[in-house]
């Protein structure tokens, strides 16, 4: 097989077929955006994704990673060229008001994965008139369950990743505006680890508190005493943050608790750190609850690891946004992100890269996980431009190679 030739990977080309295919996939994302599918729950979006790609001549597997669907196009064999989207929503009640909301009531795509999905589809489309020309296996990951950090180790415990040269993500970022792109080498996205404090004290009389041992009382001094813990013992050049999101406690408003449960997650960018942090957790809670005349358990998981952008992957992404969008669409992001992404399981021992990807609209857009996230439609064409062409010119390079 011979590589892609110019005419192939000529970008007005290209956008010209993206164009075309635009109203289609604004009707799949408006579709998916109305019947959100919480994670390792997404029958429904998986069916629809497998049947698009089968309609386009993709090779399809469903069922990868429990309810994720793998697709290749090309040769059979071979270094492959992966892309991976996310499929699954969040347990929000949606608050839009768009005549497309959520129609299952506490669940929404709150986080942009149908506008993910959708542009994984683009690709698709783009890439399979060209199926007899491509000199390596593509490979499209539409996978499970990124918002409980377990769909990319069980698509990756369903060899997803075997024999994939080189990995491409993208992800919806509210701070840049719909037809920009943001890109970064080396850290983009944190270590990230859900934290569970119990805290044990004895109950009584809320009259006479003298006489128990108040577990929210020490609950309160954990909450704070963690955060002034980390300000004072850890090096501040290396952030650590920790959020407790759910606090749990109590039965009665007369009555000291003799229990408490925290649930929060711990955030940081040093891998060595995050290695460390589950043990000094555990002996600064340890230290407060006993301090106050109480005990603690403590339970910790790692999440995932951080998300590290392969330079010259990067770099090819970039140099392709630049010449579909132009130099100041296209920005160098300064500061990496707290956030986390289970992407970084399928990168542990494949150079990836993944990029931002900007849906503000005129008037702005509200922050991920939000109940009115509303991202600007006009990022889809841009997304799956981006990617098509930078799939498309990381073959013509390896197609070059002697």
């Amino acid at each position: 097989m011979s590589a892609p030739s110019a005419e192939l990977l000529e970008l007005q080309q290209l956008k010209a077929r993206v164009a075309e295919a635009l109203p289609e996939l604004v009707a799949i994302r408006r579709h998916l955006h109305a019947h959100p599918e919480l994670s390792g729950n997404e029958h429904q979006t998986a069916a629809l994704v497998a049947g698009e790609l089968r309609g386009l001549g993709w090779r399809v597997q469903e069922g990868v990673g429990r309810t994720g669907v793998l697709a290749e196009l090309g040769p059979a064999s071979g270094p492959t060229l992966a892309l991976r989207v996310d499929m699954d929503a969040l347990p929000v009640e949606e608050r839009t008001g768009l005549p497309y909301t959520s129609l299952h009531q506490g669940l929404m795509h709150a986080c942009g994965h149908d506008i993910h999905t959708t542009v994984g589809l683009g690709v698709a489309r783009i890439l399979a008139p060209l199926a007899d020309q491509l000199t390596v296996p593509v490979r499209l990951l539409f996978q499970p369950a990124e918002e409980t950090a377990q769909g990319a180790a069980w698509m990756l415990a369903d060899g997803a990743m075997d024999g994939v040269a080189a990995l491409f993500g993208v992800h919806v970022f509210p701070s840049l505006e719909a037809g920009s792109i943001g890109v970064r080498s080396g850290s983009l996205t944190a270590a990230a680890g859900e934290l569970e404090v119990e805290v044990l004290g004895e109950g009584g009389h809320g009259a006479r508190p003298h006489q128990s041992t108040d577990a929210i009382w020490i609950a309160a001094r954990v909450v704070s005493g963690l955060q002034e813990a980390i300000s004072r013992r850890l090096d501040a050049l290396h952030p650590v943050v920790v959020s407790f999101g759910k606090i749990e406690g109590g039965q009665a408003f007369n009555v000291i608790a003799d229990h408490v449960r925290l649930l929060g997650t711990v955030r940081c960018l040093d891998p060595e750190l995050h290695a460390r942090l589950p043990g000094w957790i555990e002996d600064t809670v340890k230290a407060l609850c006993e301090g106050h005349g109480g005990q603690a358990r403590v339970h910790y998981r790692c999440i995932s690891p951080p998300v590290h952008n392969d330079p010259e992957l990067t770099q090819l992404v970039a140099g392709v946004a630049t010449e579909l969008l132009g130099r100041p669409r296209v920005h160098w992001l300064e500061q990496p992100s707290l956030g986390a992404e289970d992407f970084a399981e399928l990168q542990r021992d494949t150079p990836a890269t993944m990029f931002r990807l900007g849906v503000a609209g005129p008037q702005g857009c509200t922050p991920l996980h939000s109940n009115s996230f509303a991202p600007d439609e006009r990022c889809l064409a841009v997304g799956v431009e981006v990617l098509s062409a930078s799939l498309l010119r990381w073959i013509e390079a390896r197609s070059a190679q002697p």
